[in-house]
């Protein structure tokens, strides 16, 4: 048996408030501790967006309401609540910006709305991009302009890791992150899953070609955390003449992981650095006290999303092998989750900020 540190996901989309027939706190956070995650860090763009006081309340008292798991809440950076979204920093788990598209509050529609974050946001605390090839780019140079650290979001190109490696060999204050349908998966792997409905495919950033997936494997050094991205939605959604992009993730990324060391393309000490260690120093979370994991590494199963705690009900990787089963999780002290079932009430979650 396997005994690792509690995982931390920097990147969870909850859909609460707004959207709870597809996920909330609870479902999110039960899947989480089902994953092996005992830390969740949730993203803004629910309905409303979290942007300002009233609404972060809204969300984290949500999360104290219902979270199994331990957690922070993202503020969304807008055109006009850099002021109120620095005020708010020490609450919340970072300012995440949208700067290729999103809707509403979060709407960021050119460069010069991004300068008064970079300006405002404290230093000392996790501005996260979500931004895709030349937006991504750009934020680096706000990073260099503004003397910065920047988090990129879900990389998924070639182009992508390699300007980062660039960047950081420069000495620029850039960290990112790497989803596991990137790692996993590529645009020609769609037909395998979408079960002839082209929209289960859909996910942004999309999914990359064979080249782009090999040099993310290729750079890892380079990336500094693994991340879900858990973008559930449902499956009549998924199959709608407008599909939503996202893929639920949280409560398989650990065990397809798990896998890729079975395979010998990944280290388990790997695997502590990016879902443990780096994400804890780059969001400045704290210790965990008497949390841990337990895996059986040979258990050998299919993903099926039946067994699963999402309330969105799909998996892409439906019917894929695996080997690597989380089988305790203890979070202070307490097993809140064994062999199979969750252990602790809704609420048993503390606020990390």
């Amino acid at each position: 048996m396997l005994k690792i540190p509690g995982l931390i996901d920097p990147h969870v989309h909850i859909r609460e408030p707004g959207a709870t027939h597809k996920e909330d706190w609870d479902t999110a956070t039960a899947a989480a501790l089902a994953g092996g995650i005992t830390m969740l860090l949730a993203m803004p763009n629910t309905n409303p967006a979290i942007f300002d006081a009233s609404t972060l309340e809204l969300a984290l008292a949500a999360a104290k309401a219902k979270a199994h798991c331990d957690y922070a809440q993202f503020i969304g950076a807008g055109p006009g609540n850099a002021e109120v979204a620095a005020q708010l920093a020490p609450r919340a788990a970072g300012l995440k910006m949208y700067l290729d598209s999103t809707f509403g509050e979060l709407r960021l529609d050119d460069m010069s709305l991004w300068k008064p974050h970079f300006e405002k946001y404290p230093k000392n605390l996790p501005l996260v991009v979500h931004s895709e090839s030349r937006s991504m780019a750009a934020a680096i140079l706000f990073a260099a302009i503004y003397d910065r650290p920047v988090h990129i979001a879900h990389i998924s190109l070639k182009e992508e890791v390699l300007l980062i490696k660039a960047a950081k060999e420069h000495g620029l204050k850039v960290t990112c992150e790497v989803c596991p349908q990137h790692l996993f998966l590529t645009k020609d792997d769609i037909p395998s899953f979408s079960g002839g409905h082209p929209g289960r495919g859909e996910v942004r950033p999309r999914l990359g070609s064979k080249e782009d997936v090999d040099a993310l494997w290729a750079n890892l050094d380079v990336i500094d955390c693994f991340a879900s991205d858990h973008a559930p939605h449902t499956l009549e959604e998924k199959d709608s003449d407008e599909p939503p992009p996202g893929f639920p993730g949280v409560e398989t990324t650990l065990a397809l992981l798990l896998t890729a060391v079975h395979e010998a393309r990944l280290t388990i000490d790997q695997i502590i650095e990016k879902m443990h260690t780096n994400p804890k120093r780059i969001f400045r979370l704290p210790e965990q006290p008497e949390t841990w994991v337990e895996v059986d590494e040979q258990a050998t199963y299919e993903i099926h999303a039946v067994d699963m705690q999402s309330r969105c009900g799909w998996t892409p990787f439906e019917g894929r092998q695996v080997k690597g089963r989380v089988t305790r999780v203890v979070l202070r002290g307490k097993d809140v989750f064994k062999d199979g079932k969750l252990l602790v009430e809704k609420g048993f979650g503390r606020n990390v900020r």
